[in-house]
């Protein structure tokens, strides 16, 4: 919604919002554009009466704005609407979906055009680094957006990305998220299939190879012509690590083409992002060899394993991963990248879908890699919760509160160590409190 918000500042319009507990980068992003957030959803913001209002998700009936809006008889509508009404007419949206890794696609794909001078638009669910904002109306046809399956607002239940209309479609992966909303993955899978049936045969789909939901999805009916990429051998787009630190990759295709290139990332599943994003950036006509030398000049995503400070030789990460799938691959391409090194993991189970004890058999599993486990527990998390991490043993603390686990890793971190934030939330700040106190410590 803060994306939406800045590409309706940039279309001529007065624009302000509201939100409950807004934090960075958001939160600085919207305050360099001038854009003012009301803390809270009084009906008093409604006045004076605003000519239209861009609905969020995250609301419901009951929300004092919300019935404010609805009594007064003021025209609204989701965000994904006024998008595809808005910006996306006439455009060659390129849209990015799949249960992980979209942030980060869009954002390289994005990039690429931009590198190649296309001067793309975009509107993403994080800040790209080599951006520095999360949306961009853009010069060009091409606009690049993130495409949620999760559902699109109160008045509307089907998933946002029905809304694109996309000519280019990356699907990453398919797995069971979001049980606040979907009983099973074959609920996501029809969502899917809507958003296929969206598609032109004058379009590209492009695809993760090897993917057994994927392949169920396709089974469904599929009227465009499909492109996939993986690390093996059969797949159209194909990348390999050239080395052990994963800092040199080589992207082919199966006719043979190649390019190689230094990255700034690392972990199999940024290389398959990376296939994702080339794969559709050709689709705009940009050379792999283009696309692969655009990868040596992207610098990530602003919470997706962003550094954000060293202090006295322990490096602090702040990652958005909070499904079992993201935080195993996150903490496996950090091991590799640095070896012998402690992996600490404060974490922060904050979605709908942990709170419901989905993922409660695999979310130990997924953090094998880390040395030492801080969670910080919420108040309203079940007991099986706890019963579920136990298996972790010795390497697992739990909090309640925030500055309590914030000073029992000050106690424990170590010079060298890998000091990892994991949370799709603010964390209570935990992480800039513990870089204070690191600093503060250094200094006495």
């Amino acid at each position: 919604m803060g994306g939406i918000a800045a590409l309706a500042k940039a279309a001529g319009h007065a624009v302000t919002g509201s939100d409950q507990s807004v934090y960075p980068p958001m939160s600085t992003q919207l305050k360099q554009l001038g854009i003012e957030v009301i803390d809270g959803y009084d009906a008093a913001q409604l006045e004076p009466k605003p000519d239209y209002v861009v609905v969020g998700n995250a609301l419901s009936r009951g929300n004092p704005a919300v019935e404010a809006m609805l009594d007064r008889r003021i025209p609204y509508c989701s965000g994904p609407q006024w998008l595809a009404d808005h910006v996306l007419q006439e455009r060659h949206v390129m849209a990015v979906s799949g249960t992980h890794g979209k942030t980060t696609t869009a954002s390289m794909l994005a990039w690429i055009l931009q590198d190649a001078g296309l001067a793309p638009g975009f509107l993403i669910g994080g800040i790209p680094a080599n951006f520095g904002e999360s949306a961009r109306f853009g010069e060009s046809k091409f606009f690049v957006v993130e495409a949620d399956e999760y559902d699109t607002a109160f008045f509307d239940k089907r998933a946002k990305f029905v809304h694109y209309r996309p000519q280019t479609l990356v699907i990453n992966n398919i797995e069971y998220d979001h049980a606040d909303i979907y009983p099973d993955v074959g609920a996501i899978l029809w969502q899917f299939h809507q958003l296929l049936r969206t598609v032109p045969s004058s379009g590209r789909i492009i695809r993760k190879a090897d993917d057994p939901n994927l392949d169920a999805l396709i089974s469904k009916g599929c009227w465009t012509p499909v492109e996939t990429f993986g690390t093996g051998a059969t797949a159209d787009w194909r990348g390999q690590f050239q080395d052990s630190g994963e800092r040199r990759i080589r992207i082919g295709r199966a006719s043979g083409e190649f390019a190689e290139t230094t990255w700034k990332l690392g972990g199999t599943h940024n290389l398959e992002n990376a296939l994702a994003a080339i794969a559709a950036s050709s689709s705009a006509g940009v050379s792999l060899q283009q696309a692969v030398e655009a990868l040596s000049r992207f610098d990530g995503v602003k919470r997706r394993m962003e550094r954000t400070a060293t202090v006295s030789d322990i490096a602090i990460y702040d990652d958005f991963a909070h499904h079992p799938t993201a935080i195993r691959h996150t903490l496996a391409g950090l091991k590799k990248r640095c070896p012998g090194q402690r992996i600490v993991v404060a974490l922060e189970p904050r979605s709908n879908t942990m709170k419901l004890g989905v993922h409660n058999a695999t979310l130990v599993s997924a953090l094998d890699d880390a040395d030492l486990i801080f969670v910080y527990r919420p108040a309203d998390m079940p007991a099986e919760f706890d019963n579920a991490l136990a298996t972790a043993g010795k390497r697992l603390l739990s909090f309640g509160d925030y500055d309590e686990l914030v000073a029992a890793l000050s106690g424990k971190l170590l010079p060298g160590d890998q000091m990892v934030f994991m949370s799709n939330g603010g964390f209570g700040a935990a992480r800039q409190k513990l870089t204070m106190a690191l600093q503060q410590k250094r200094a006495g």
